[in-house]
This record gives structure tokens, sequence and C-alpha cells, in this order.
């Protein structure tokens, strides 16, 4: 029988699939089908939060006599569990939800993948069915733990200062009763001072003490009085928790660990990184009641985190060993930027701040400079609800990761600081705005695109798009495949036609025709450009920055570029049918006209500019020729590892390719010597395996073929197999080729292609 499930990824995003073989939790990976395709695929655990088996939850009876814990995964949603085989799996743990009614039978919760998982039971119960200490004396240090909590400072100084109990009560007892000379409200250090019975530092000792007795846990009180060692209280720490436990005597932190997590930031914490897999780093801590240890690692490190408990006698050894080792490799991932942003165009707007709110400056340039550097192409400021922290996302290489929490009570003070440098209306909380930042880093200026948009719970959302100033690739640099370069450079020699850029937002398309203006700048070429925002400068290039708002648009300059004598024109976007006719009306009378439009293939460009209103006749004779494309992340150079690929991975990728052409197109045979490339993780890509991204194309030219079925008005997949007969390579195609030529993997291919 089928086993249907739900895969939780650590960013959010969730996957139904089906197993495609019996799920290992001892082993890194789970292999899947999708619904309606008969692709496997392979996941690392890594790389998921959770694994939610369909099924008939089990009877309470099944579960045996498991207490109930709540389990809240790194994504933030929560589960009532019985956790089954906690010390089972190296990666994870199994849980059967409480719910009779739940659609899951058994969810597997990686160790990484959970934020907290606290039993109900208290920590005397758990010490006491461990064998530790009995139920009298749990009882009587639960007595003595709640008379530290109520114990009054005239007892504390009494005790401490060897001062009679009567002689205090008695001062007290005369200053009270003349309630004519003193306030009622008078404390009772206030009295013993005004005594002379002791002094100001004596009081603040006891107000110490009284303060320390109110937090001291029970589990301090029972070490105190020798009944349990730390080892021992904090064993059954983990075990409330839902952490392992490790002994450090014997373990040698890895060099990426130690590598991963700056020396400072460990001696603070008082932590110890033990070991990287993956996207996950391993960190030890003696304190495990600490709910911003994870986050604060996760911060800093730029990586997920898996707490596990040791002692803290260990883990102070083991800073004091290991770090001595490596701490000159030892790199701070987030660290200071010694580098100052300036904001260019603020009219000194700054001085009005005070020392938090220079903090608060300081903050948000870094991470905007940050972010530049790591080669980000968004930053989300995502304001939580409640007590939940500002979070902080990179959208790097196509994927967000999040990198940065901050407390809740900077949230406002954070994005308020955005939209001062982007000089919006920080009075406006109800409607979304639209700005810029300009910053200077380096003697480079870095342009920010900012939209505020408001979100529940009275919070807004900030995304910065890094519009850094570039220049253009070229051609050979494109990743473009031999047969598709020496096509497309053909097109590019037309004196007039049109040719389309196809793709979803950031897929590289403006990329892509300024490195086809690029090729076909010459100084006997008048070139016009209309975008919306000029990304790429070029000299030669005569480019024009569109203003919606004063009603400039694509279409007005399109007007007034065919007034101005063009050779070449190329419009940022054809957003709606007047831009459009007017292009293909302008390529059929002596331009050549480059544009993008959001389409998710080549043939379905032809469909839906008909469906726009086109004339068909016009757009058969008007189109040169349409590129459709996509970035899939590419595999680090630097870690990347050589594999052979068993037979069910190489059908796989037969099957994504096309059986009836695999072998017409020239691919590799099946064979023991055939080699790819797989992720590994490293350094230099975070432990991702990835670095970097990889231009996939699909170019549809012309032919009497294919001009004949756009006049008849074909449907896309006709105009699709018509064009693989005359040797066009489809995106998953050319992913395929990339994937065989060790560039990227099959995953990835399929993440960007449909």
């Amino acid at each position: 029988m089928e086993q249907n499930l739900t895969l939780t990824f650590m960013d959010g995003g969730e996957t139904a699939a089906r197993l495609a073989r019996p799920f290992q939790p001892r082993e890194n990976e789970i292999e899947i089908t999708l619904p309606d395709q008969d692709l496997r695929l392979a996941y690392p655990l890594y790389d998921l939060c959770c694994i939610k088996l369909h099924g008939k939850a089990a009877s309470a009876s099944d579960a045996g006599a498991h207490p109930a814990e709540e389990v809240e995964t790194a994504t933030g949603e929560k589960f009532r569990v019985q956790v089954m085989g906690r010390e089972k799996y190296p990666l994870g743990f199994y849980g059967l939800p409480i719910d009779r009614d739940s659609p899951f039978k058994s969810i597997f919760f990686t160790f990484h993948g959970v934020r907290t998982q606290p039993q109900e039971r208290p920590i005397g119960n758990i010490l006491r069915d461990q064998g530790l200490i009995d139920e009298q004396t749990m009882n009587l240090t639960l007595l003595e733990q709640q008379k530290l909590r109520t114990r009054r400072v005239g007892e504390i100084i009494a005790e401490q200062q060897h001062i009679p109990q009567s002689t205090i009560d008695r001062e007290v007892d005369t200053v009270r009763g003349d309630m004519g000379r003193v306030p009622k409200n008078i404390r009772v250090g206030d009295i013993l001072v005004a005594a002379g019975l002791v002094t100001r530092e004596q009081v603040e000792e006891a107000l110490s003490t009284q303060e320390k007795g109110k937090k001291k846990r029970i589990g301090t009180l029972l070490i105190e009085k020798g009944l349990i060692t730390e080892t021992q209280l904090l064993s059954a720490l983990a075990t409330k928790f839902g952490l392992r436990f490790i002994d450090l005597e014997n373990l040698e932190p890895s060099p990426d660990a130690l590598e991963a997590l700056p020396r400072e930031v460990a001696v603070r914490m008082r932590v110890l990184p033990v070991e990287v897999r993956g996207r996950v780093l391993t960190v030890a801590t003696s304190q495990p009641t600490d709910p911003t240890i994870g986050d604060n690692l996760r911060f800093t490190s730029d990586l997920q985190i898996e707490l596990v408990v040791a002692c803290s006698e260990q883990i102070t050894q083991a800073l004091e060993s290991f770090y001595v080792k490596t701490e000159s490799q030892v790199r701070d991932l987030i660290g200071e930027l010694s580098e100052a942003a300036e904001v260019e165009n603020e009219e000194g707007e700054d001085s009005q701040f005070n020392e938090s709110d220079s903090q608060i400056i300081n903050l948000v340039n870094k991470i905007l400079i940050d972010g530049y550097k790591k080669g980000v192409s968004d930053i989300h400021f995502e304001p939580g609800l409640g007590k939940q922290p500002l979070g902080v996302r990179y959208r790097i290489d196509g994927v967000c990761q999040v990198v940065h929490k901050i407390s809740p009570a900077y949230r406002h003070a954070v994005i308020a600081r955005v939209k001062i440098m982007s000089r919006l209306d920080i009075a406006e909380h109800r409607r979304p705005q639209s700005g810029k930042i300009l910053l200077r880093y380096e003697g480079k200026k870095i342009e920010y695109r900012v939209e505020i948009t408001p979100t529940v719970g009275g919070n807004e959302d900030a995304v910065l798009r890094i519009l850094a100033s570039s220049k253009p690739l070229p051609l050979n640099q494109m990743g473009f495949s031999d047969s598709n370069i020496e096509e497309f450079e053909r097109i590019l020699t037309k004196p007039y036609g049109i040719i389309l850029c196809v793709g979803p937002t950031g897929s590289g398309k403006t990329t892509s025709l300024h490195s086809a203006l690029g090729h076909i700048n010459k100084p006997d070429r008048k070139i016009w450009t209309a975008e919306d925002p000029v990304e790429i400068t070029q000299s030669g290039l005569r480019q024009v920055q569109v203003h919606a708002k004063i009603g400039f648009g694509f279409k007005e300059a399109l007007r007034s570029f065919l007034r101005a004598d063009p050779d070449v024109i190329m419009i940022g976007e054809m957003r709606d049918a007047e831009t459009a006719k007017t292009a293909i009306e302008a390529s059929l009378t002596g331009h050549l006209v480059f544009s993008t439009l959001h389409t998710n293939s080549a043939p379905e460009t032809v469909v839906r500019l008909i469906e726009m209103g086109m004339d068909p006749y016009n757009f058969a004779d008007a189109m040169l020729g349409i590129l459709a494309q996509r970035l899939a992340r590419r595999l680090c150079v630097q870690c990347r590892a050589p594999y052979t690929p068993n037979r069910a991975e190489y059908d796989n990728l037969v099957h994504a390719y096309g059986e009836e052409w695999f072998a017409a197109r020239g691919m590799p045979a099946y064979s023991e010597d055939l080699t790819l490339m797989r992720a590994v993780g490293c350094r230099d890509c975070h432990q991702t395996g990835y670095s970097g991204r990889i231009a996939i194309h699909e170019l549809l030219t012309t032919s009497e073929a294919i001009r004949a079925g756009i006049k008849k008005g074909v449907m896309a997949e006709e105009l699709r197999d018509q064009a693989i007969r005359d040797g066009m390579t489809t995106l998953r195609m050319d992913g395929i080729h990339k994937v065989f030529q060790g560039i990227t993997d099959l995953n990835q291919v399929l993440r960007v292609c449909l």
C-alpha cells in the first residue's frame, strides 16, 4: 500500500508526496515520488523540518505510557504528541499525535527542525521517576524553594548581619506606628539604614540575595544539598526538553563546527559547537532552559541549530582545549562590519536620534551592506506578532534564508528607520508605500528598491530589492549551450523583427537582454531602452527610466522612441496590449525590438500574445525568437563530489528529458563509468552545497512550420512539439544537459522548470 506523506521544509514550504521506498530514519535522506508523476526525488533530512505520515492516528494503548509533549517546530507549527524512541535515531524522533482526529498517524521530527519540546512533567517528577530522589526529598525541597521565594528582606538582613530578628521587628514597628511622620510605603531597608543598624550597601546585598532566592530552581537546590550531581540534573533537563545528552569527555569537535561559530561568541554564551551536517550546526549547552540560545546562535552562525546538552565543566574545558588550535582560522560570519555606510542625500536627520536610535541606525546599515556583500537579491524585514522577533531573511540564489532574528522591542524602530532612509511617511501604517535607498560602500553606489506593506497586528513588512550597478555579461558567459548561442547570435544580426525574453520575476531576463544589446552595440546603431528601473548601464545606449506616477510609462516611451530615429528599441516589459501591439508594428517597420514578458515557456508566449489581441499574421512575420529562461542553483565548485548514479536516478533523468528525444539528441547511455556531481557543503557555500546560479534556456526561433502554426492559432503544445522537431531544446532538456555537465543537479532543475 502506498504511503502518502507531507514534507515540511526548513523554509516553511510543504510538499505532498508518496514514499518511493521505505523511510529509514537512520539514513540522511528520504526518497519520494510527487503526485501524478513517476519521478523519484531524494531530499536530505537536513533540509526538512518534519515528515508527516498520513493515516489513522494510533490509539493510546499503541502509544504505550509515554507522556504527552508539545513539540514546536522551527517553522512555528505546534503538535501535541507522544514521543517514541527519542534515543533510537541520530537525526530525529517519531511522535504520535494525541488528537485521534489527526490526519497523520505519525510525524518524524528532525532535531534541528524542533524549536522547543518541553514535557509537561515538572523536573522534580522526572528526577523522581529516574530514581534519583524520593517523594519526601522532592516535597521538602519544593517547600524550601517556596520559602526562598517568600523570604522577607528583614529576615535576610538578620541572618547576614547577625542582628537579632526581634531588634529589626521592634525598629520597624516603632517607625511604622508613627504614621504622622513617615510615609505608609517606606521600605524596611530604609528604616534600618535610618536607624544606623545597617549600611545602604548591606541592604542592596540583602535585596540581591532575595532576588536570587526567588529565581532559584529546584534542580539548583538539589545540587546545593548534594542530593544530585550536575550531570544528573542536565540529563533530566535533556529529557524534559527533548534534547540529546552527550558526554564531551572523548568527543572532539569538527574543524568546520569550530569555524562556524566565533570563539568570542562561544565563550560568551558558554556553548561548544560540535559538528556540522549539511546546513545544521550541533551545539552543546549546559543551559537548556534558556529559550534565546537557539535564535542567537542562528543569527550568528547563519545555520540551522540542533542543541544538545552537556556539563558546563566539560564545555569550559573544551573551549580552552579546542579553540586554541583553530582560533587563527575562525572568522566571524556575521560580526561587526567595520566599514561605514554613508546614506546619500540625507539632510542630517540622524542628529535627532538618541543613543538607542543610533544603534538602530547602525544595525539597519549593517544589514543592508551585509546583504550586498553576500550577493543577496532581496532583504525581507518581517515583524512577528506579540513577543515574536523581527525576522530578517535574505534571498540568495533564488532561495529565502532566515539570517537574523531581532528582539521584538526594536521591530517598529527598524521599520521606521527603513522608511526614513526611503523618504517615506513614517506616520502612515495603513497603506503600502514604495521608495528607494541610496548607499555608498567602498566607493560603489548601491540602490535598494523598497516596498512597505501593512500586515496583521499593526505591523509592516519591508522588502528591499538590491539594484547594485553592474555591467552586461558577454554572451559566452551567459550559460548558453553551443547550439543556443549560435542560433541566438544569428537572430541578433537581423536588421528588424522582435526578440522576446520570457520567464518569472528574478529569472535574469534583463541581464540577458542587456547582454544581447551589448553584443550589437556599435557606433553605427542608435539604441534606445526604456526600463523600470535602469539596473545595468552601457555606454552607447540611450537609456530612459520610466515614471508611471507622472504618466510616462513604457507605451509613452515607445511612442517617443519611434520619433527619435531608432535602429534598436528595448522595452523593459510589455505590460499591456497597446505596448505589445506598438512594439510588433515597430518591428515590422524596420526596427529591431527587444522586450520581456512574464510567461512560463517560449510556445506559451505566442499563445499569450495572440490572446492579448495581437494579429497572428503580423506577429508570425515579426517574430525572430523567444528566449525562455530560468536560474537554477549551481553546485559549489569547491566541494561538489563525483558519483555514479544508480539506474533509478538515471531513468529519472531520461524521463524528465523525454524518452523519445534522449537518445536522438546524443545523451549519454547508462554505464558504470557514468559520472555526475552531487552537492556536499563547505564553508565557501555556507554548507548548502550550492554557490551562484546557472541560466537554463529554451530558444524558440521561427521556421516555416512555426510561422504557419502561429497564423493558424494552434495550441502551445503543438507549437512546442513542432519546435522540438525543428531542434529546440526545452528548459528541462537544457537543465538536464547541465546536470550531465556537473553544473547542477536534477532537484534544482525541477525546482525551476515545470
